[in-house]
Formats: structure tokens, C-alpha cells, sequence
């Protein structure tokens, strides 16, 4: 089997890297001149986990990350309880983008990718998919992955009209930066005011990963410093805690990375006979629930489990998406209910039962059974 894989970042790469060690002839193709990675800080959950390991990298993966939990505490800096869970359903690894993408890729074999090799059209055959590239070039081959993003080419084809759309309101700001200067003595998540929430981690290599997002936002106005700053306030209460604040303010405006949140609408389907959405091309959904990564990830391994256990690709596309589409609907709902929470207690339940969720209620794959960390 040929496998031809659009798209360069953790998906794209991770779906590589299980279809080679499956045995699959496979080549990845990236539209940008080098592999690299937007963003800063990632969370890895125990299920992401567990698929690094059956590719024979998850203790590569686990180097470059350092364990973390997602407890959250309000602006006074009280913990908010989520009593029933326990605490595996907060553990996360939290690793760098850009270095978890160089390790897929080194992983995949730099040879198996194709840079400056955008995707143009497809031209779907009875027993092979036809991938015209934007270098005049074009591949054949038994199966087409779109696991190119939110804005992906691929998925403009297959289901026309399902361009990525704006989140109304919502903003993100963010940055890694080094920890001097400041002492950061442990990690923070707070749930603020006025729909803000935000804090600090500690990565693996000594630096601070901090975040802030803000849903129904007012009209951004000044420098992106300026305007996480101006959220900031929203995050403290009586004047404690005022660290986020500090690490803002010690952070180049130029390093600071701010996104309006865009997001996938639900997709009538996710595949045809011979090409198949992965990640964030078919579902991706607002980041405040930490997953998108570890969703991905678990498609790509669906994926490629599916599609080397019969050499029947139609039928194969066919189960993935009957196994997904539900569960993402699912998905979708358990993160409204997080988006939509009333106060900082309730966005604490609803978040912890959303991560229960996901690490227990794994997508069955053939010969594998779900892993509880």
C-alpha cells in the first residue's frame, strides 16, 4: 500500500510515522520550505501518550516533556475541588511544539518528506488517488490524508464549503520564555473574571510556558502586550497572585503569540473512497480544552490501524468515519458545556469529566484495547 500524506505538523507526522512502522510505502508533503511549528506549549494526554509508545517513541516523546496536572484555581488562589475524579484524570505532559515536531519527524525519516510541496487537487481513480502538487509534480497512490490543519486544501475539495471559521470573540495570547528573573515555584491555571482564564507552567527544560484566553471579547485595541495585560486584571483578586502579570510584562512583544480562535463547522463526512481527514482538516474546535493534539493524534493511529488490516481502502475510510464522526459530535458537546460554564466551579467539573472522558473512552482500534495511564 501507498499512502501520500498532506501536511507537516504533529498529525500529518504522527500519521506518517504509523503507517511506515505499519509497513505502508508512505511520503508526507509540506507547502512550507522547512518543518516548523506555530505555537508554543502543548498538552499531551494519556492516550497520545500511549499511541507514542506503540510507535516506539514515547519515551523520546516523554524527554522533551515535563509531567504536569490540570487543577485550576479562581482569582483568590483558591483550588477549585473536583470531587469523583482522581488524579490521573488531570495528569498531562506538556511538551514544546516545535521540538515534538522535530522528533516526528526525524521519526518519520526526513528522507519520506517533501518540503515546498503544497497540495493543489486530487483526481480520485476505482484503485488509486491521483495528488497533483503546487510544484507542477503529482503522486499516486492508494490513500490521500488530509491532515493539513484548519485551513486545509484538501478538505476545500472533499467537502466544499466548510472553510474554517472565527470562534466570535475568542482570543489567545501566549509565549515560552526563559525563567529568570522570575521564580516560578509552581505550575498555575485560574479561572478570572469577565470569561478570562489563564497561568503558567514550567517546561521541561527550566523555561515558562504562560497562556491567556479570553471568550466574547470586546474589540481588541493596542500592542498584543498590551491587550494581555489589559485581561490580566481579570485573573487576580485582591491583589494576589500577581505573577501572570510579571511574566507578561518580562516577555518581547515579539515573542508573544496572539490567535483569534478559528474552527472547523461539523463535516457532513470525512471521506471518500480513497482520501480521509485527520486532525485538526476535519474537526478542529476551540483550544480551550487542551486536546486538540492528543485528538489528532489518536486519528492518525485509528487511521492507520484500520487501513493495514484489509486491503480494502473504501471500507476501511468507511469505519474510520462511522467510529469518528459520533465521537466527535460527543466531543463537541462535553466542550460547550466547558465553554459555557456558568462560574469557575462549574468550568472545573466539566473540564475534568471532558479529560476523564477522552482517556477512558478511547476509539476501539483492531487489536488494540483503550490504555489507562
Amino acid at each position: 500500500m501507498r499512502a501520500v500524506v498532506i501536511g507537516g505538523g504533529i498529525v500529518g507526522l504522527t500519521s506518517g510515522l504509523a503507517l511506515r512502522r505499519a509497513g505502508v510505502d508512505v511520503v508526507v508533503h509540506e507547502h512550507a520550505p522547512e518543518i516548523r511549528a506555530a505555537g508554543a506549549g502543548l498538552g499531551l494526554w494519556a492516550n497520545a501518550l500511549a499511541v507514542f509508545d506503540e510507535l516506539g517513541i514515547g519515551d523520546q516523546v516523554r524527554a522533551i516533556g515535563k509531567p504536569s496536572e490540570m487543577y485550576f484555581h479562581d482569582p483568590a488562589g483558591r483550588l477549585l475541588e473536583t470531587p469523583g475524579f482522581d488524579a490521573d484524570d488531570h495528569r498531562y505532559l506538556l511538551v514544546h511544539r516545535a521540538k515534538l515536531t522535530d522528533l516526528l519527524a526525524d521519526a518519520v525519516g526526513r528522507e519520506r518528506i517533501r518540503l515546498a510541496t503544497g497540495f493543489q487537487a486530487y483526481d480520485e481513480h476505482d484503485d488509486h488517488v491521483t495528488v497533483r502538487l503546487t510544484d507542477g509534480t503529482s503522486e499516486d497512490a492508494d490513500v490521500l490524508v488530509g491532515a493539513d490543519g484548519a485551513y486545509s486544501a484538501v478538505r476545500a475539495q472533499l467537502v466544499p464549503g466548510s472553510a474554517a471559521q472565527e470562534h466570535p470573540g475568542h482570543h489567545a495570547w501566549r509565549a515560552v520564555i526563559p525563567a529568570t528573573g522570575t521564580a516560578v515555584r509552581e505550575n498555575r491555571l485560574i479561572l478570572g473574571h469577565d470569561r478570562c482564564r489563564g497561568g503558567y507552567v514550567r517546561t521541561y527544560d527550566g523555561n515558562v510556558y504562560w497562556l491567556l484566553n479570553q471568550f466574547d471579547s470586546p474589540p481588541l485595541t493596542g500592542t498584543r502586550k498590551q491587550q494581555a495585560l489589559e485581561r490580566v486584571v481579570h485573573l487576580q483578586e485582591g491583589g494576589r497572585d500577581t505573577l501572570l502579570a510579571d511574566l507578561i510584562a518580562a516577555t518581547p512583544e515579539e515573542q508573544i503569540l496572539h490567535n483569534q480562535i478559528m474552527v472547523v463547522p461539523p463535516l457532513p463526512h470525512w471521506v471518500s473512497a480513497r482520501v480521509v481527514l485527520a486532525g485538526d482538516a476535519a474537526h478542529a474546535m476551540s483550544p480551550h480544552i487542551t486536546a486538540g493534539a492528543t485528538l489528532g493524534i489518536e486519528d492518525a493511529a485509528l487511521l492507520s490501524g484500520l487501513l493495514t488490516t484489509t486491503d480494502d481502502v473504501p471500507a476501511a475510510l468507511a469505519a474510520y468515519e462511522a467510529t469518528q464522526i459520533p465521537r466527535y459530535a460527543h466531543v463537541a458537546r462535553l466542550s460547550a458545556a466547558v465553554e459555557h460554564a456558568r462560574t469557575p466551579q462549574e468550568f472545573a467539573r466539566h473540564y475534568v469529566a471532558f479529560s476523564h472522558w477522552m482517556i477512558t473512552q478511547q476509539p476501539q482500534r483492531p487489536g488494540k484495547h483503550p490504555v489507562r495511564a
